[in-house]
């Protein structure tokens, strides 16, 4: 099979769903979670029967609390999202939610706090993708032939850009129809996938360099394309069974857990394409005068 030689149309999927993506998130923005903004988490457990979500939010909504978001919890709970309440206010939306309804959980985030928690989760991002630049350019730092080591750093870099624009999209696009938003369990999921993807990324680039040193193939193009002939099944067996047990818990986790995992899921499918199409297509691709 000569992957390389469908590289250009996987390729343009690629181009044509991340395009699609940033178009999505321009368009329609990604909603932060009361993490970053300020806001209070209340989770109740119900003793008896647990109300429908609609029935809660018709409770809610005479009341200014800003409710943002109300999802099933378990069996018999609910967790609710609101804007900063004062303790009256908390107070309040229990007696409301009636006397069956047991609180077990109420967290209140500042909007200075969140402004802050922004501001780290996106400098943790910044330093990932600095981290994982320099990485690949250290682990390859001896492949100055046929090309340069950052060339490597580069294709490892643009499928990761991929694997995370992808699920970012897709984000936007649940919270323009359904208000799901960005919280801290998504930011963790984006981190693991750039994580799972520059290791899907390197071990293929590993038996590139391996066939490399041992003179396999004709020229470059050829060497990349038997590497990922022979890493071709394994990737796609580990992706597979990995990406199983996510989607479990897509559908049988729970609301907790459902985004969290949704997006994991994405970005692992993106991960395992971006791996055997984008990043090899980058590297076998000459810059402009020849540089890297």
């Amino acid at each position: 099979m000569k992957i390389l030689d469908y590289s250009k149309y996987c390729l343009f999927l690629s181009v044509v769903l991340v395009v699609a993506s940033i178009f999505a998130i321009a368009v329609f923005g990604l909603k932060p979670g009361i993490e970053f903004t300020g806001g209070s988490i209340l989770g109740v457990e119900y003793a008896k029967e647990r109300p429908s979500l609609e029935f809660v939010r018709g409770r809610l909504a005479g009341m200014d609390v800003g409710l943002v978001s109300a999802q099933e919890a378990g069996e018999q709970g609910i967790i609710l999202r609101m804007r900063d309440l004062s303790e009256k206010q908390h107070q309040a939306v229990l007696t409301v939610l009636g006397s069956d309804a047991r609180e077990v959980r109420f967290e209140s985030i500042g909007p200075v706090i969140g402004k802050e928690l922004r501001g780290k989760s996106l400098i943790l991002l910044m330093l990932v993708l600095g981290a994982i630049t320099l990485y690949v350019m250290f682990a390859f730092r001896k492949m100055r032939q046929p090309v340069h080591p950052f060339r490597w750093s580069l294709a490892a870099l643009v499928a990761l850009l991929h694997d995370i624009l992808i699920p970012l999209g897709a984000l936007a696009v649940l919270g323009a129809m359904y208000g799901e938003q960005i919280t801290i369990p998504v930011v963790v999921a984006l981190l693991t996938v750039a994580g799972y993807s520059v290791n899907d990324t390197v071990v293929i680039f590993d038996r590139i360099r391996e066939n490399f040193l041992k003179k396999t193939g004709t020229d470059f193009a050829d060497t990349v394309r038997k590497g990922l002939e022979q890493t071709l099944v394994r990737s796609v067996n580990t992706s597979l069974t990995t990406l199983l047990v996510v989607l479990a818990i897509v559908f049988f986790g729970g609301e907790t857990l459902r985004l969290f995992a949704l997006t994991l899921a994405i970005g692992m499918g993106a991960g395992v394409w971006s791996s055997l199409f984008v990043a090899p297509f980058v590297l076998t691709r000459k810059g402009k005068f020849g540089l890297i």
